[in-house]
């Protein structure tokens, strides 16, 4: 099956997904959004990885920021913060701008430090099964995280186990999507660290949308 761009899901919304079901329906299926402290400075730290408009050659390297990507199977869309094309005559894929045939492989950028979990890396994941099927170029093994904290690379092994976890997770998101669904509170440690968390009052136990929640808030207030 294949999906037509405009029922795309945002790529980096597994990330959120992963971290919190609930968390992933506020922001993507309710279109609510709340910064704090560290959103704001992950945010700025994208922002100097995210230049369209530099990219640079050096010798058998191209390096290529905010680079677009989609999977029409998956159905969803992003952008890569870094992209390494290295040069490989043998098993690379051809571009139109550059002589020669190259191979890519995505680094993304985190402002923290490495996870025991798996949220970062199933990100990174997707992104580079995007790049497959879009340059139609051989499975890319490994890919970067690059942590603002640790200031290094770590490097990801793109198993098959941590590429179906990518499959089905898109799947449930977009059966959630599909529904219009937003999960009950689950209340955990990461709730502390969420920027949602006035929003989403995870002590409080909820029914319904949190959308219709605080219009029904508003409106008591208006009386």
């Amino acid at each position: 099956m294949h999906y037509e761009e405009d029922d795309f899901l945002l790529l980096s919304g597994i990330q959120h997904f992963a971290f919190c079901r609930r968390q992933w329906a506020l922001i993507h299926v309710e279109n609510i959004w709340s910064d704090n402290e560290r959103t704001a400075s992950g945010q700025l730290m994208h922002d100097r990885a995210h230049n369209p408009f530099l990219t640079e050659k050096r010798g058998d390297l191209i390096v290529v920021r905010d680079m677009p990507v989609a999977s029409r199977r998956m159905g969803v869309a992003g952008k890569c913060d870094v992209v390494e094309f290295l040069r490989n005559d043998t098993n690379g894929v051809s571009l139109s701008v550059w002589d020669g045939l190259w191979l890519p492989c995505p680094i993304e950028y985190k402002r923290g430090h490495p996870k025991v979990t798996d949220i970062d890396r199933l990100q990174l994941c997707a992104q580079a099964i995007c790049l497959e099927e879009m340059l139609c170029c051989p499975p890319i093994n490994e890919a970067y995280l690059f942590y603002g904290e640790t200031k290094r690379r770590e490097p990801v092994m793109l198993t098959p186990e941590l590429r179906n976890s990518v499959e089905s997770m898109f799947e449930e998101m977009r059966g959630y999507y599909n529904r219009l669904y937003t999960p009950r509170v689950k209340n955990t440690k990461a709730c502390k660290n969420c920027s949602l968390k006035d929003i989403c009052l995870p002590k409080l136990p909820q029914k319904g949308l949190v959308a219709t929640y605080i219009n029904n808030a508003l409106s008591e207030d208006n009386l």
